[in-house]
C-alpha cells in the first residue's frame, strides 16, 4: 500500500490549483477571462486567487490536493504522489527469507520508427543537432510511437530506466510524466570524463538548452555533468525545514565526488526561493552558485534571445 511521509504531505498542501495545472496538466488548463481560469473536463469549475470553486456541485477548495481528491476521487496518499511523485511502499510484514521491496514498474510508451517530429521539434526550440543525436543514441530520448511526443528518459546508477517526461512535438502545448517514473531518477547527462561539478535545471529542455550555448561558445559542453529537477521544487514556508529535491538527494548520493553545483533554476519567483532554499539547506561540503538565465524566464527563453540576436533571419520558436 502506498504511504507518504509527512514532508510529502507538506509540500503537497502548498501546491495551488492552477500552478499544479500549469506545470503538469497544462492541456486541461483555461483561460476563461482575466485572471479566472477554467478546466477543459469540467468547465463550470473556475480558479481564482489562489482558490477553485466547482460550482456545479458546490465544491471548492484551495490547494490541488483538495481538487485531486473532491473533483478526480483520488484517494489522500494517491492524490499526494500526484503531486509530488515520490512514493515510498511500506513493505507487508515479511519473512526473514523476503529482504527486498519492488521498484515500481516504469511505463514507457512505445517508440516511433523514426524521431523525426522530435528532432524538428528540438531544433525548433533552438538545441543543438549534436546535442539531439547524443540523446538519442544514449537512448534518453526517443518519439513515442502514438502520440509523437518527446520521451526524455532517466536512468538509475545501474543504467535501469526508472523515470520518463514527456513533452508535446504539436502545436499544442503538452507536458506530463510516464506513469511509474520515479523522480529520484530525473533526466541527466553526465560528464565525458569524472568531473566533481554539476550544473541544476528545472527541466530537461533547459538542461538541453544550456548545453547548447556550451557548444555554440566553443566550449567542451560534455565537460560537466547536468541534471534535471523534472519540474518545480516547492520548499516548506520555514526554508531551513525544507528538504532537497528528490533528484538531487539521489544524484548526490550516487556521485560522492561532486563538491561543486552551479544553479540554473528560472527567473521567477518559485525559480528563485528553490534556489534560496537549496544554497540554504545543501551541506556546507559543496560549493554552490546562482547562475540563473541572463535574459527571459528560464534557459530556452535565453538561449533563444541569443540566436535571434546572432541569426535573426533563422526562425526560432
Amino acid at each position: 500500500m502506498p504511504y507518504v511521509t509527512p514532508e510529502q504531505i507538506e509540500r503537497a498542501k502548498q501546491m495551488d490549483l492552477l500552478t499544479y495545472l500549469q506545470h503538469y496538466e497544462p492541456q486541461e488548463l483555461v483561460r476563461f477571462s482575466g485572471n479566472v481560469y477554467t478546466t477543459r473536463t469540467h468547465d463550470s469549475l473556475k480558479i481564482s486567487n489562489g482558490k477553485w470553486y466547482w460550482w456545479s456541485r458546490n465544491i471548492g477548495g484551495r490547494s490541488a490536493l483538495d481538487y485531486l481528491i473532491k473533483v478526480r476521487g483520488m484517494s489522500f496518499p494517491e492524490a499526494v504522489i500526484q503531486i509530488d511523485g515520490q512514493a515510498v511502499v511500506i513493505p507487508p510484514v515479511l519473512t526473514m527469507s523476503q529482504k527486498s521491496v519492488e521498484h515500481k514498474r516504469l511505463l514507457l510508451p512505445e517508440k516511433n520508427v523514426n524521431n523525426d517530429r522530435v528532432i524538428a521539434y528540438l531544433r525548433g526550440r533552438g538545441i543543438h543537432r549534436e546535442i539531439i543525436d547524443y540523446c538519442i543514441q544514449t537512448n534518453r530520448l526517443y518519439e513515442s510511437r502514438d502520440y509523437h511526443n518527446a520521451v526524455f528518459v532517466g536512468f538509475d546508477q545501474h543504467g535501469i530506466p526508472r523515470y520518463g517526461t514527456l513533452r508535446g512535438t504539436s502545436s499544442r502545448r503538452f507536458m506530463g510524466e510516464v506513469n511509474g517514473s520515479d523522480k529520484h531518477f530525473s533526466f541527466s547527462i553526465p560528464a565525458r570524463n569524472e568531473c566533481s561539478k554539476l550544473h541544476l535545471f528545472e527541466s530537461a529542455i533547459d538542461l538541453l538548452s544550456y548545453c547548447t550555448l556550451e557548444l555554440l561558445s566553443g566550449r567542451d559542453w560534455r565537460q560537466d555533468n547536468y541534471l534535471s529537477l523534472a519540474g518545480i521544487y516547492m520548499p516548506k514556508k520555514i526554508i531551513e525545514e525544507s528538504t532537497l529535491p528528490a533528484a538531487l538527494t539521489q544524484y548526490l548520493k550516487n556521485s560522492p565526488k561532486i563538491n561543486e553545483i552551479t544553479l540554473h533554476l528560472d527567473n521567477d519567483t518559485a525559480g528563485r526561493l528553490a534556489a534560496k532554499t537549496i544554497q540554504t539547506i545543501l551541506p556546507s561540503i559543496y560549493m554552490v552558485s546562482d547562475e540563473p538565465p541572463k535574459h527571459g524566464k528560464d534557459y530556452n527563453d535565453y538561449l533563444k534571445f541569443k540566436m535571434r540576436s546572432q541569426c535573426p533571419q533563422e526562425y526560432v520558436r
